[in-house]
């Protein structure tokens, strides 16, 4: 596996050309075994870009600050939210066989998306610094909660993790502004309950473990990172999102037309 793939003239990063896509777990672990080199990377920038939510937001849990856990999930997901939307891009760019350099077709990437995934990165970094400062309260024993209380966290974990997928799955892959995004990303989870509930379910297990296994899961942090589950969820939610908009149809044309294009030059 190199670290870049320099093939321009194949469908894909080792796809033949009329190979049919494999599906399910077969799918996940080619696809995780082909381009996990890629992955890495955008992992790693996703990591570095949490840094500053992950001690701001550390500072105000640990104080028992609330109001200063929130600001800091706030300024911390705008600077995290230009990397996770690189991470995402990365992921979706793997699952529809597009060839080409990681770093090329990342900065392209980072240089269209920073911008817009500034404000769901930051809706993203209160949400989840709102619910780790919950979580450590009720750890340590500050807070108790009754039955709607906990059900209310719960909905608001699940809905989070069913939404997140599809929020910056169209953000790197569609042009839409701030609140269509929100409104078609909710749609798009309880359209799809079911699927949608596997991916929080998947994600919040994953987090819940590195989080709990704590310094012990640094080394997994640091190997696996947002790998395996951006591509698991990924890998549900493009399925969905391409039946919706027929986005795999649009990526083949516009391909099409940019190869004409440049046999005319």
């Amino acid at each position: 596996m190199g670290f870049f793939n320099r093939n321009f003239d194949r469908p894909g990063p080792g796809v033949a050309k009329d190979a049919p896509r494999k599906t399910g777990a077969a799918r996940f672990f080619e696809v995780l075994g082909r381009d996990y080199g890629s992955f890495f990377k955008a992992s790693l920038l996703c990591i570095l870009g949490y840094l500053p939510w992950t001690l701001l937001v550390g500072i105000g849990v640990l104080g028992q600050n609330m109001i200063f856990t929130l600001v800091g999930g706030l300024v911390g997901g705008v600077i995290a939210g230009p990397a996770l939307a690189g991470m995402h891009d990365t992921v979706l760019r793997s699952l529809r066989d597009e060839p080409g350099y990681w770093w090329h077709v990342y900065k392209r990437a980072f240089k269209n998306n920073w911008r817009a995934s500034m404000a769901p990165g930051a809706l993203l970094g209160v949400l989840t610094a709102g619910q780790l400062f919950m979580f450590w309260c009720l750890t340590i024993g500050i807070v108790s909660l009754d039955l709607v209380s906990a059900a209310l966290l719960a909905l608001n974990l699940l809905i989070t993790g069913m939404c997140l997928p599809f929020v910056f799955g169209q953000l790197v892959l569609m042009d839409m502004n701030f609140l269509t995004l929100l409104k078609n990303s909710l749609f798009l989870a309880l359209g799809n309950a079911l699927w949608s509930l596997l991916m929080a379910a998947v994600q919040i297990v994953y987090w819940m473990a590195m989080l709990l296994l704590f310094p012990v899961s640094v080394l997994a942090l640091a190997l696996l990172g947002f790998v395996p589950v951006t591509v698991f969820c990924q890998q549900i939610a493009w399925r969905i999102m391409d039946k919706v908009f027929g986005l795999e149809d649009q990526f083949r044309k516009k391909r099409e037309a940019e190869l004409a294009e440049g046999m005319q030059e």
